[in-house]
């Protein structure tokens, strides 16, 4: 079905909105980001959410009005003293009285007489503003709102106020709301009628009017019945799409696998360690995905160094028995190239072909890799995004597995699975991702997750030091590094900025030379790829003991001698990149250290971030933690990567309704797949309105 024609006035561009003309329409369009050639439309004014109330309804006489208060007053008006011509400085003063006292109204800079015909002599006008003192006497600067006696009801007695634009006036905005808030359809209930009764929620009508045109202060605060019906609406769209999106991929289009267990046997055989518990627990889950006909759509998510690769590695191995190929995509070059290192002797080991596909690569090479894939020779594929370019055919991919998935939105999940037309899809984090995001983002897939880590990793230990201490940080690196140590020296910037007081990789690299001469490298993201590479094979190949970086070290780096990592900065970095960056270490036998510097001072949220860091290893505490210091966006680089973003939930007050909204999207689907009669129609009308509607093609008929 085409979206219902009810919906029409919300799809509206605001170009046809009484008072809008060209330049606010483009401001309005550029402010709430409408896709290039497009203009902003109703809806975006709707979901533009009050950032707070401000309560004009107290209505008291002068000598009840009190310092700093906001109220509205009945005023009559009795004289006017404006500034003399040549004193900028002095305001005009209007003077006016109650039956209870005297107040004056001030006004700078007020040219052109517009004073004096809002606030005629002899007459009368409502006032609203906050009371100030000047001399003994109350006064209002600048009322936010004159009106005349008969035209009181335009007064906004409870406003909201709205997050604003250059060039956008708050009084302009609200009287947009108010004209959009107006038209709002009648739209049938898509809430399932216990979870309205549980709440005693309104409906969706009578909430947007609650938020944008309250009554009272209370009707637009967050935490209540309007605020909430809202956020869950947005959480049940976003679920209902998770769900379909499943759906869709798993819709018996996957292939059931069977495995002899002759090159998973081969594997293990071949592996330095025995797997974790929960590896081989992860193992299974895949396996029995593998092995139904629905199509596998998997989350594995673990903490750094937890063993996430191996589990992979056997997953692909499986699909080998079955003789179907698999390809694991990396986010980075530097990534890739690592796994394939990390995998080569493995498979060579286990008989199993693998081949790295780069866009480094010469003509001859990569034509001789994509023979190899396209002729089945090659089971395994390493690689980045590259793999999925036109020209790589695969003769039977059956698996894709997607490392550091997070950088990753539902789209290019989609994308991904149309290459092999039944493939299964296995996706890998490292970023230990807390319950309510992996609903919010990864709610269409099953996960699987690795608390543990491997058998000989070390403790770490963690200690915050002042910057303050730079020189002795310095003399006992040195004592360190000439017992064989390799360290890690990671600074926030590339290059010193004017803005930031904070020592650049540059500068530090510079100061460090000073004292170590060439036993120091430098890397950071704005060096070429091969100067990255070739200082990070110094740094491999221990002809370097220090290596300075920013964070381009963050994810997936592997150099088990390296057991010394000194964060400068530490307070200027969230907690989960703490977290990652301190795993660079810790992987060799060595036992390893961390040194988090600060500089003074430091605000109550740092100091919370770096006890944190020095309490625990566990990635899951310290996620969770991270969504209460910073909120969902940070958490995931979710500002970065076209996640979702909210406009009506906000994560730290609603967050609990996102699990009724799981269990509501799942149930609604199981009960009625192809959302047909009027409760699917509700339903589609909730994706229309939520702007959601990719997902509708997706909706199975029956």
């Amino acid at each position: 079905m085409s979206r219902p024609t009810s919906l029409d006035p919300l799809f509206r561009s605001l170009h046809t909105i009484k008072g809008v003309g060209d330049k606010l329409a483009a401001l309005l369009s550029r402010f709430f980001g409408a896709p290039d050639g497009q203009e902003a439309i109703a809806l975006d004014i709707l979901m533009h959410m009050p950032a707070s109330v401000v309560d004009r309804s107290r209505q008291v006489g002068i000598a009840d009005a009190y310092l700093n208060q906001i109220v509205t007053l009945k005023l009559l008006i009795d004289r006017h003293q404006p500034a003399p011509r040549n004193r900028q400085y002095v305001p005009h003063r209007v003077f006016a009285h109650d039956e209870s006292g005297e107040i004056q109204l001030v006004f700078f800079r007020a040219h052109g007489g517009w004073v004096e015909k809002s606030l005629p002599v002899g007459e009368e006008r409502y006032v609203s503003g906050q009371i100030g003192f000047f001399n003994g006497e109350k006064q209002i600067t600048h009322p936010d709102y004159i009106v005349e006696p008969d035209k009181f009801s335009t007064l906004p007695l409870v406003e909201p106020i709205y997050p604003l634009t250059n060039g956008l006036s708050s009084k302009a905005l609200s009287k947009l709301v108010r004209q959009v808030v107006e038209t709002i359809p009648s739209i049938p209930e898509w809430i399932p009628p216990a979870t309205v009764a549980n709440f005693n929620w309104p409906d969706f009508s009578t909430a947007m009017h609650a938020v944008h045109v309250p009554d009272a202060p209370a009707d637009a605060e967050l935490w209540g019945p309007a605020r909430m019906r809202l956020a869950y609406d947005e959480y049940f769209a976003g679920q209902l799409t998770l769900q379909l999106i499943r759906s869709s991929m798993v819709a018996a289009r996957g292939v059931a696998r069977t495995f002899t267990g002759e090159i998973t046997t081969r594997v293990t055989d071949t592996l330095p360690f025995s797997l974790t518990a929960g590896q081989l627990a992860a193992i299974d889950e895949i396996r029995t995905d593998l092995g139904s006909s629905d199509r596998m759509s998997r989350l594995l998510q673990g903490d750094v160094g937890s063993g996430k690769t191996v589990v992979a590695l056997m997953a692909m191995a499986a699909m080998a028995e079955s003789d179907a190929q698999s390809a694991l995509m990396s986010p980075t070059e530097i990534l890739a190239t690592q796994h394939y290192k990390t995998l080569k002797p493995l498979c060579d080991a286990a008989g199993i072909g693998i081949a790295l596909l780069t866009g480094k690569m010469g003509a001859a090479e990569r034509r001789s890799i994509l023979a190899g894939l396209a002729n089945g020779q090659t089971t395994i594929a390493v690689g980045t995004h590259a793999l999925f370019q036109s020209g790589v055919d695969f003769d039977n991919l059956g698996l894709n597995v997607v490392d550091e998935q997070h950088r990753f939105g539902v789209h290019q999940r989609l994308a991904l699975s149309e290459k092999g037309r039944h493939t299964d899809l296995l996706v890998m984090t490292a970023t230990p991702i807390p319950r309510t995001l992996v609903l919010t983002h990864f709610g269409d897939m099953a996960v699987s997750t690795l608390r543990e880590k491997p058998k000989g990793r070390q403790p770490i230990d963690t200690a915050v030091v002042s910057a303050a201490d730079y020189s002795r940080v310095v003399e006992r690196l040195r004592a360190r590094l000439e017992e064989g140590a390799q360290a890690f020296w990671v600074c926030p910037l590339v290059e010193e900025s004017e803005h930031l007081d904070v020592v650049s990789a540059e500068d530090r690299f510079a100061e460090l030379q000073k004292a170590f001469g060439d036993q120091v490298a430098l890397v950071h993201g704005r060096m070429s790829a091969s100067a990255k590479q070739a200082a990070m094979q110094r740094f491999v190949a221990n002809e370097v003991k220090l290596l300075v970086a920013t964070t381009v070290i963050e994810v997936g780096v592997d150099i088990p001698n390296a057991s010394i990592m000194i964060i400068e900065h530490a307070e200027r970095f969230g907690l989960a990149q703490l977290h990652q960056l301190r795993g660079r270490v810790g992987r060799g036998a060595i036992r390893s250290a961390c040194l988090l510097l600060y500089k003074d001072p430091l605000s109550e949220t740092a100091k919370a971030r770096l006890e944190t860091i020095k309490s625990t290893e566990d990635g899951f505490i310290i996620a969770e933690r991270d969504l209460e210091l910073r909120g969902q966006g940070d958490v995931l680089g979710t500002r970065q990567s076209g996640m979702p973003g909210y406009r009506l939930a906000v994560p730290d007050v609603h967050r609990h309704l996102i699990d009724y909204a799981h269990d509501d999207a799942k149930a609604a689907l199981a009960k009625n797949p192809g959302l047909t009669g009027p409760e699917g129609d509700a339903l589609r009308t909730l994706l229309y309105v939520f702007r959601k509607d990719l997902a509708i093609p997706l909706i199975r008929a029956g």
